[in-house]
C-alpha cells in the first residue's frame, strides 16, 4: 500500500512539474492564443480515496486504479468523458461530460459532471460504495508526441450506503492519443 501510495504521489509531483512552468510563465507563451488540446486518448492510472463515509465497514478511504478515456465532441468546448476506478474490492463506471478550457498550448482545464455506478453496491471503490452523482475537477496536458498526462479530483455526492457523506478521490495518470 505505501509503495502504490508512493506511486501516486511521484505522479502527482511530475504532473506539477510539467504544469508549473505554464502557469508561471509570463513571456511570449502568455501572449500567444491559447489552444488547448483537441486529443481524444485513453489512459491508465491511480486513483486515491481520501475520505470516508463515517463508518468502518466498507467505508474506508481506497486506494486503486484508474483507466480513462475522452473523445472530443468536434468542434465544440465540450467532450465525452468514461472513467473506471477500481480496488481490490470492486469497481465504479463513471460516464461524463466535460468542459474544456484551454489555458496554453497544448494544455486543458476540464469541469465534468456524471454518474458513478458501483458494480457491487457496499463494497468500496476510491469514490464511493454506492451510485452517485459525481462532478470533477482536472487537467491534462500534452507532453510528447501522442502522450498526455492527467489528473483530476472527483466529488461523489452521498456515495456511501447509510451516510449523507460525499466521497472525493484523487486521480492521475499517462494517456495515449488516439485521434
Amino acid at each position: 500500500m505505501k509503495r502504490l501510495l508512493k506511486s501516486f504521489l511521484t505522479i502527482s509531483a511530475l504532473s506539477s512539474l510539467v504544469i508549473a512552468p505554464i502557469f508561471l510563465s509570463d513571456s511570449e507563451a502568455s501572449a500567444q492564443t491559447k489552444n488547448g488540446t483537441e486529443a481524444s486518448y485513453v489512459g491508465a492510472g491511480v486513483a486515491a480515496g481520501v475520505t470516508n463515509g463515517g463508518e468502518w465497514n466498507n467505508n474506508a478511504a481506497t486506494f486503486g486504479g484508474n483507466v480513462t478515456g475522452r473523445v472530443k465532441l468536434r468542434n465544440t468546448p465540450f467532450s465525452a468523458r468514461g472513467n473506471v476506478l477500481w480496488s481490490d474490492k470492486t469497481s465504479a463506471i463513471i460516464p461524463e461530460v466535460s468542459l474544456d478550457v484551454p489555458i496554453a498550448n497544448g494544455t486543458n482545464a476540464y469541469l465534468t459532471g456524471g454518474y458513478s455506478f458501483v458494480e457491487k453496491d457496499g463494497s468500496p471503490t476510491p469514490i464511493g460504495n454506492r451510485d452517485a452523482v459525481v462532478v470533477g475537477a482536472g487537467v491534462e496536458s500534452e507532453v510528447a508526441n501522442n502522450f498526455l498526462v492527467y489528473t483530476n479530483a472527483k466529488v461523489g455526492l452521498s456515495a456511501y450506503q447509510n451516510s449523507d457523506a460525499s466521497a472525493v478521490s484523487i486521480n492521475g495518470g499517462i494517456g495515449y492519443r488516439f485521434k
